[in-house]
């Protein structure tokens, strides 16, 4: 029951963020239905290093479509289930998955090393790349796709994330394109990747 509580407590905190974040990422997706205005809203330039001490930006995505995902390898549940979800979809794409990229950005830049993230990844599908920096580089990378993200102390002395839980897709030019929620349907989640699949370069 304790841990129950303490759970409830841990999302209601995370709730008026979430929200905002949110309601941008919606005004978003509708911008861009509608003559895609307001899109760039969502993406933009960062510096960052891979699960391999690797440094990386923006740049290094460019020119590919792309699926991003911002949580945390001490995260108890929703990370784990996206990854592992992530991992299904993509076995589903078939040679389609070689068209994009797929990168999970910490928001636990404290404990999450590239060494640690790394490891972490081992259990997901070869595809995920793994982006960590210093806490101002993922404050920044965060405030790009209006990612909400807070520190929640722990009874324990410890702390966990409260974080977004979509996926974002972006297209090749680094433009957004759509988000694939939290435990969203196979059917529909592959339907969103092979979309943004057909949208890679051909040459």
């Amino acid at each position: 029951m304790m841990q129950a509580r303490r759970w409830i407590i841990i999302t209601m905190a995370g709730v008026a963020g979430f929200a905002v974040a949110a309601l941008a990422i919606v005004f978003a997706v509708g911008a861009g239905k509608a003559g895609h205005i307001g899109v760039a809203s969502i993406g933009g330039p960062f510096t960052l290093v891979d699960d391999t001490g690797k440094p990386v930006s923006d740049k290094t995505l460019a020119g590919k479509p792309y699926a991003i995902y911002f949580g945390y390898t001490y995260c108890p549940e929703v990370c784990p289930t996206t990854l592992f979800d992530l991992t299904q979809w993509i076995k589903k794409l078939g040679p389609d998955a070689d068209k994009l990229n797929y990168v999970f950005v910490t928001v636990d830049p404290e404990r999450d090393t590239p060494k640690l993230m790394h490891a972490y990844l081992s259990s997901f599908d070869k595809h995920i790349r793994g982006f960590t920096g210093t806490p101002a580089q993922i404050a920044k990378i965060a405030g790009e796709y209006r990612v909400y993200y807070k520190k929640v102390p722990t009874s324990d002395g410890s702390y966990v994330m409260d974080h977004s839980s979509m996926i974002y897709l972006m297209d090749a030019d680094e433009r957004f394109d759509t988000v694939i929620t939290y435990q969203e349907k196979d059917a529909s989640a592959v339907s969103k990747l092979k979309a943004l699949a057909s949208q890679a370069p051909t040459s």
